[in-house]
């Protein structure tokens, strides 16, 4: 009597898409397509060696001449803290009050959004601009941030040794540098610290002030007159002069500037070579100076000379590629080594975020693979070099398909979202290896004659659909909660309860999917003797 056998009945959406993939020839198609966009996902996604955090906040600074720290604070900060308090999503509020000027600091919660934030602060104050009590100038509203207020890149440029280069031509130099820097399209900022700029100085005489009945207020308004810029006056004496400001291109020549009249006194003009010496140098009331110090010896413990130098930081745009950044920096500092031979200015990257971020970036990626390949080797001792090869495949079409997934959201490449990856790598090939230790059970079991290949490979992957998705599915909540945590902590972790999901959906998919497919084109059925036959004979 001849039976009839039936088809197995495809119950779980394991089989449904092991079964709907198996032959198909677009399947081959879509794997060439996950690792490609995986790869570019990996080569273009910017790359920090921190995740961005959103930090946002601000201050407010009122000036109120005459004031004291007192008033200050009873009539400006004090209820500059209650309306401000007001706007919803901050979390501290800070004040100062200090002669003059009160001042205060907001923070927002970790998250919020840095434009939005901004936005309501300075909505919030000139809601209350009837409120300023009289005499109160115009509050100065300073919002932080963080994103361009962190350099990724700080070069340290110098005169060399035996250049005639003084501080006034190197200042030149760099601020044409600094230019050109500033124009990169990724550079969102650059300073200069340490800088010696142009100036002339005016070095007041005390004793012919007073024979004069003059005040430095009286000196102070005559040189305004003409000046640009006024440095602020700086108490310091030294050998019976005052240094009061510095005049910076405010008229042509040393003489001119002696040649203010501050003020009139018995019908004759008192000029201000009259009663201070003017000299044309550097911005003497600067007291910031950075210096760079070299070794005489590479081997030698004792420091040589050192020289004065002009630090250039450059802050990129919020998520920009680090790398990149940093490369288009180094290319415009390439393009003027001609002219620093020429003048003799020499420079050092003394920080390179870019160049961190990316040996951070790819040491991860290093492990990553060593990772891999220790997971193969097990699996060749376990199930064979051919299953080995199948379950291998499944990692990195999960990582690209993860990859891709976290472009395609606006993350960074840094190091929390690669150690999602390498913390989710263990569980991401726990899908493909059940269902290819099913199938090899399939493949070994003794009525394996009776059923045809691609059957048994639906049936293997199907049956084992289930439990496989509810322990996933078990695994995912579990990190949940993580999604949850604010802060500093949570924002820093945030990687982690985003991308370890996505990898571990995506290698459902790709094990229900490849590891049949693959199994298909790499393995057989093994031969199997028919013990009736040998008994027959016997």
């Amino acid at each position: 009597m001849m039976t009839i056998k039936k088809e197995y009945q495809v119950t779980d959406v394991a089989g449904k898409l092991a079964k709907g993939f198996l032959r198909n020839p677009l399947t081959a198609v879509l794997g060439a397509f996950l690792l490609i966009m995986g790869y570019l996902a990996l080569s273009t996604m910017p790359r920090e060696e921190d995740p961005q955090i959103a930090i946002s906040g601000g201050a407010v600074i009122v000036a109120m001449p005459g004031a004291t720290p007192q008033e200050i604070e009873n009539i400006i900060v004090n209820p500059l803290e209650r309306k401000l308090r007001e706007v919803k999503g901050i979390e501290h509020v800070y004040g100062m009050a200090m002669d003059n000027v009160g001042m205060v600091n907001v923070m927002y919660y970790i998250g919020e959004n840095r434009e939005d934030s901004n936005l309501k602060l300075y909505d919030k104050v000139m809601q209350n601009m009837d409120k300023m009590p009289k005499g109160v100038m115009q509050p100065l509203i300073k919002p932080f941030d963080i994103d361009i207020d962190i350099p990724i890149v700080t070069v340290a440029f110098y005169s060399k040794p035996g250049s005639q280069l003084d501080d006034i031509k190197l200042f030149g130099i760099v601020r044409k540098v600094q230019q050109k820097i500033n124009s990169v399209g990724t550079v969102a900022k650059t300073t200069l610290k340490g800088a010696r700029r142009a100036q002339y100085n005016i070095e007041v005489d005390i004793g012919k002030l007073s024979a004069y009945h003059l005040s430095l207020g009286q000196i102070m308004q005559a040189v305004q007159s003409v000046a640009v810029d006024v440095p602020e006056v700086k108490g310091r004496t030294q050998n019976n002069k005052l240094v009061v400001f510095g005049v910076k291109n405010a008229i042509d020549s040393v003489e001119d500037v002696g040649s203010v009249i501050v003020a009139q006194y018995m019908g004759s003009p008192i000029y201000l070579r009259d009663v201070a010496q003017v000299s044309n140098g550097l911005d003497i009331q600067n007291f910031q100076t950075a210096k760079v110090l070299f070794k005489n010896d590479a081997n030698s413990s004792t420091m040589g000379e050192e020289f004065n130098q002009i630090t250039m930081t450059v802050a990129k745009l919020a998520g920009s590629n680090a790398v990149f950044v940093a490369e288009d920096v180094l290319k415009v500092l390439k393009g003027y080594d001609q002219e620093f031979q020429k003048e003799g200015v020499g420079y050092l990257i003394t920080r390179n975020y870019g160049e961190r971020a990316n040996e951070a970036v790819n040491e991860l990626m290093h492990h990553l693979v060593i990772t891999i390949i220790i997971i193969a080797v097990m699996l060749v001792f376990a199930l064979g070099w051919r299953e080995s090869l199948i379950v291998t495949f499944s990692v990195p079409a999960i990582l690209a398909v993860t990859l891709f997934t976290a472009w395609m959201t606006g993350q960074t490449m840094n190091r929390i979202t690669l150690f999602a990856l390498l913390l989710s790598l263990g569980l991401l090939v726990d899908a493909a290896i059940i269902v290819i230790e099913n199938i090899h059970r399939h493949l070994h079991a003794h009525d394996v004659a009776d059923k045809e290949m691609g059957e048994l490979l639906i049936e293997a992957t199907d049956e084992i659909g289930a439990p496989t998705n509810i322990a996933t599915l078990a695994i995912i909540l579990t990190m949940v909660p993580m999604a949850f945590v604010g802060g500093m902590m949570g924002s820093f972790m945030k990687p982690i309860p985003y991308n370890v999901p996505v990898a571990l959906v995506a290698s459902l998919f790709v094990a229900y999917i490849f590891t049949p497919y693959l199994s298909l084109k790499l393995l057989k059925k093994p031969d199997h003797k028919h013990h009736d036959n040998q008994g027959s004979k016997s």
